[in-house]
């Protein structure tokens, strides 16, 4: 894997097909409920950052790594259940669908709460 990828667009074309379509949906689910947030490689992975950084993914051999911060995992514990869990890191099974409702749901709690810290 490049670890020079310079875009988010350019990290996704370097994976294959079936991979490439999960990711490009996983980004969509991003945009949809942080339409503000400003798209970066950081890590040498993708990044949405709106008040500093809101969410991360990354694409591996057997799953995709989504990297809401422990806040996120915490506050939807009980809904990630059914998915390997680390304090920030949800683990998705390529050969399982991605709850991207789900996604939405943390990203737009990631967004309310990084603007509480800008504001609060």
């Amino acid at each position: 894997m490049d670890k020079g990828y310079k875009t988010v667009d350019g990290y996704i074309k370097s994976f294959p097909p079936d991979v490439r379509n999960s990711l490009e949906k996983l980004r969509q689910a991003i945009r949809e409920s942080a339409p503000q947030a400003v798209e970066v490689i950081s890590y040498h992975i993708p990044a949405y950052k709106q008040n500093g950084i809101l969410v991360y993914f990354a694409a591996h051999k057997n799953h995709i790594g989504f990297y809401p911060t422990a806040s996120g995992i915490e506050a939807f514990k009980t809904e990630l259940e059914p998915y390997k869990l680390s304090k920030g890191t949800v683990r998705f099974l390529l050969d399982k669908p991605v709850p991207f409702d789900l996604v939405k749901r943390i990203v737009a709690f990631r967004v309310k709460e990084q603007l509480k810290k800008k504001t609060g």
